[in-house]
């Protein structure tokens, strides 16, 4: 029997145990106040939304052993947390440490980390969203660099749940420009993540697995960073060394304008995937997105926004991830998804008043039901 690691991300924003937070939602909730106050933007646009399973703190154990319960028997296996660093310490652990790592049933649910090292912006405060203002750099020097290397290492690579290949902790990492741009360049970056995986090594693991966020290939230019270098996406990766690649959004790849038809979408996304996995050089592991639509956040309507992305759809581009993993059988058949709960995003499987389960029973279906 076929084995698939279905990963979703976790927007680790649903709760207000993180002190920090209310400087973006006051109200202690965390963005469960952002998407409270979603109103629709246009006739037919389909806000707001409300969660079936209520307006409930993502990190509280007990809320976690049922989203585990829910994920693991709907064929959804891993959870790729977000994790912050700002301003020199963690922002949004509170899901991960006290929530995942605090269930019960946690050994159900492998999970990895991917540093989202962005800027933190105005964007996450609904008052300010659409002034575009950066509130914490997310790019760090050496110094940062290690103590993340050391916290990682140290709290969460040993987790008898965390996500590993070939027995390497997976580390995804989701902007290589900040992460150039906070070590000095690609020399001192390629330095500092070989550092990186010594250390891992010196831990007792064979190695350290680094997995980098992909973009359209126009996104990265080094010499925006490193007037020594030059190069696009694909450069990067061998530049630093990563050794595999996936995606975060489709947004971030597929051609968007305006209202944007789901199933273009998933053409478009399969034709980069054939793309990369013929000028990348190492294991791209297949992405699909429920959908986009960022307007919850905004106070104005944000285009473009992904439209016919209900289930049936949805389902149509797990089947084309799976057929991408069958295919390439010397690599794990890991795929994944966004995102398990990015409400303010339109593109979560957590239950709603929309289309109840949908999005849940479609990955069962696909990995579960059918295999």
């Amino acid at each position: 029997m076929e084995k698939y690691d279905v990963a979703a991300y976790i927007w680790p924003s649903y709760t207000g145990d993180e002190p920090r937070t209310r400087i973006f939602w006051e109200q202690g909730i965390g963005e469960w106040q952002t998407v409270q106050k979603a109103v629709p933007r246009f006739e037919g646009h389909q806000w707001p939304r409300k969660p079936l399973w209520g307006y409930v703190n993502e990190a509280d154990p007990h809320v976690m052993e049922m989203q585990i319960d829910e994920a693991s028997s709907h064929g959804v296996n891993v959870f790729i947390y977000d994790w912050y660093w700002y301003d020199g310490r963690p922002f949004l652990e509170q899901c991960l440490d006290n929530g995942f790592l605090g269930a019960a049933n946690r050994s159900k649910m492998k999970f990895y980390l991917m540093w989202a090292n962005h800027d933190a912006m105005t964007l996450w405060d609904k008052r300010n969203a659409d002034e575009e203002t950066v509130v914490w750099q997310g790019a760090v020097d050496r110094r940062n660099f290690e103590t993340i290397a050391h916290r990682m290492i140290e709290r969460y690579f040993g987790q008898p749940e965390y996500y590993t290949i070939d027995g390497k902790p997976v580390l995804m990492i989701y902007d290589v420009m900040n992460l150039i741009k906070g070590l000095g360049g690609i020399d001192a970056t390629k330095d500092a993540l070989d550092w990186f995986r010594g250390e891992t090594i010196k831990a007792g693991f064979p190695g350290l697995e680094l997995q980098m966020t992909v973009w359209s290939e126009g996104a990265v230019d080094v010499s925006g960073v490193d007037s020594h270098h030059t190069g696009k996406s694909r450069d990067v990766v061998q530049m630093l060394g990563f050794d595999s690649i996936t995606h975060y959004q489709f947004v971030h790849f597929v051609p968007m304008h305006g209202l944007t038809d789901y199933p273009q979408m998933l053409v478009d996304a399969e034709k980069e995937w054939q793309r990369i996995d013929a000028e990348y050089g190492v294991p791209y592991y297949p992405h699909v997105s429920i959908g986009w639509d960022n307007n919850a956040r905004h106070n104005i309507l944000y285009n473009p926004i992904a439209v016919n992305n209900g289930p049936e759809n949805f389902e149509k581009g797990l089947r084309m991830a799976k057929a991408y993993a069958d295919a390439h059988p010397a690599q794990p058949k890991l795929i994944t998804i966004n995102s398990w709960n990015e409400w303010t995003e339109d593109s979560y499987l957590e239950p709603d008043d929309l289309h109840g389960y949908g999005y849940l029973d479609a990955v069962k279906l696909v990995f579960v039901d059918e295999k």
